[in-house]
């Protein structure tokens, strides 16, 4: 019988200390609260400052990638620190060591970005925006995209967490920004910016979904969220990261994947691979019968490619 957690023995949940990533562990407390029955004297939440949140004058991939967002909580996981790790799971990497299993997503925000520019300012699109616009962003997924289709737009980096991005933002620092929907809603902000359909801008892999993580043979952890797993949400994101997979991919790589099910019942992908300067492209998409299937596709896109984007994901 699956023990449950007590005031005396909490479940304690392992988080970035952001504010987004406080708001999602407090969205996980919500849901093993609704799902168990638990009290919140049950439920602690443990916030670390991972490195990626250190770093903010340098690209990700320059310092060591997503796992930079991880390094920290999967520490603290093994070392039996924290019982269960809370994470956005487009910040996580594709291949994760065994001793973790993602036990349960719950279900996905709205995955789109949101084009944000100065107050008075009315561009509701990237296609809006004014030649020479400087758009800060830390993704070579929207550089890419952006470089692709305004190729008069300037991409400069900016990183931090979503304050900071604002605050820069509004101190004239660059002219617009794109930031997770997702992100924006957990945060309250549902009036901050404009949606940019993923006709236009397709969205990265795993965004809007939340992943909860336990050691794998923590049979009773895995027991008790799993009762929390939005089922429909883990079929897509586990396609949207198979397919990662079978690029061989990592966060330098400016790539573009959503799943989603069909009326009929069917799970499409749509996916998107990128030259570093949007230069040149490669979309495909296909029915995903298992993980095989956006791995065939994957594998497909990168031999349609050039030269030059099959370097980036090591072609």
């Amino acid at each position: 019988m699956m023990q449950l957690p007590n005031p005396e023995n909490p479940l304690r949940i392992g988080t970035r200390a952001s504010p987004l990533a406080m708001a999602q562990a407090n969205m996980t407390v919500a849901a093993l609260i609704a799902a168990h029955g638990l009290t919140p004297e049950s439920l602690q939440i443990v916030p670390m400052t991972a490195t990626g949140d250190r770093i903010l004058d340098r690209a990700l991939a320059e310092v060591g990638g997503k796992a930079l967002w991880t390094r920290e909580l999967d520490f603290a996981l093994d070392g039996h620190q924290i019982d269960i790790a809370v994470h956005s799971l487009k910040d996580v990497e594709t291949e994760r060591d065994a001793r973790f299993a993602l036990g349960a997503m719950l279900e996905r925000a709205d995955p789109r970005d949101r084009l944000v520019v100065p107050a008075g300012q009315t561009a509701a699109s990237i296609l809006d925006l004014s030649a020479g616009t400087r758009l800060g962003t830390s993704s070579p997924r929207r550089a890419a995209q952006v470089r692709r289709i305004r190729p008069d737009i300037q991409t400069k980096l900016l990183r931090g967490n979503v304050a900071t991005r604002l605050s820069r933002l509004a101190e004239g620092d660059v002219d617009a920004t794109l930031l997770a929907a997702a992100g924006l809603d957990r945060l309250g902000m549902y009036g901050v910016g404009h949606v940019q359909e993923r006709q236009l801008l397709l969205p990265a892999a795993s965004q809007g979904a939340i992943g909860i993580e336990c050691r794998s043979d923590d049979s009773d952890t895995l027991a008790l969220i799993h009762a929390i797993n939005h089922q429909p949400t883990y079929a897509a994101v586990a396609a949207e990261r198979a397919f990662l997979a079978g690029l061989g991919g990592d966060c330098r790589s400016p790539v573009a994947a959503h799943a989603h099910f069909m009326d009929n019942g069917a799970l499409w992908l749509d996916a998107e691979i990128y030259a570093a300067d949007g230069s040149d492209c490669v979309a495909n998409s296909t029915v995903v019968q298992d993980e095989n299937s956006a791995k065939d596709l994957a594998r497909q896109m990168l031999d349609a490619a050039s030269t030059d984007i099959r370097a980036l994901f090591g072609g």
